[in-house]
C-alpha cells in the first residue's frame, strides 16, 4: 500500500516538473517586447543594443528568465489573462516588467504592460 502511494506521488511530481519545465508559448514576444519597454521608461541617454539595433539605456540589460504568473481575470468578461515577468536592468537599478497576454491559443495578443522600478523611496 505505502509502495503505491509512493509511486502515485512520483509520477505525479514528474509530471509537474515536466509541465513546469515547457516554457509559455509568449515568452520569447516578452523577451523581445522587454528591451523596448525598458528603453521607453528610462532617460534619453541611449545607445544600440548588440541585438537586433534595438536602443537600450545606457547600462542598460534583460534577464533571460521569463517567470509566469498565476493568470489575471479580465476586466470585461469571463476570460483570463496570462500575466509574463522580465527583470530588467539599468546601472544599479533593478526594474520588474509584466507583460499581459490574451488566453488564445496559437497567438501572443498582448493586452498590457507594466514596469516598475524594485526599490525603496523611503
Amino acid at each position: 500500500m505505502r509502495a503505491e502511494i509512493l509511486l502515485a506521488a512520483l509520477v505525479l511530481a514528474g509530471a509537474s516538473a515536466t509541465a513546469r519545465a515547457e516554457p509559455h508559448p509568449c515568452s520569447s514576444d516578452a523577451l523581445a517586447r522587454a528591451p523596448r519597454l525598458l528603453a521607453l521608461h528610462a532617460d534619453d541617454n541611449q545607445s544600440p543594443a548588440a541585438e537586433g539595433g534595438i536602443l537600450l539605456p545606457l547600462n542598460g540589460a534583460v534577464g533571460e528568465e521569463v517567470r509566469l504568473l498565476p493568470a489575471i481575470k479580465a476586466l470585461k468578461g469571463d476570460g483570463r489573462f496570462d500575466v509574463l515577468e522580465v527583470d530588467g536592468f539599468i546601472y544599479k537599478a533593478t526594474y520588474r516588467m509584466r507583460f499581459i497576454y490574451a488566453q488564445i491559443p496559437g497567438s501572443c495578443v498582448l493586452m498590457g504592460q507594466e514596469i516598475i522600478e524594485i526599490s525603496d523611496p523611503y
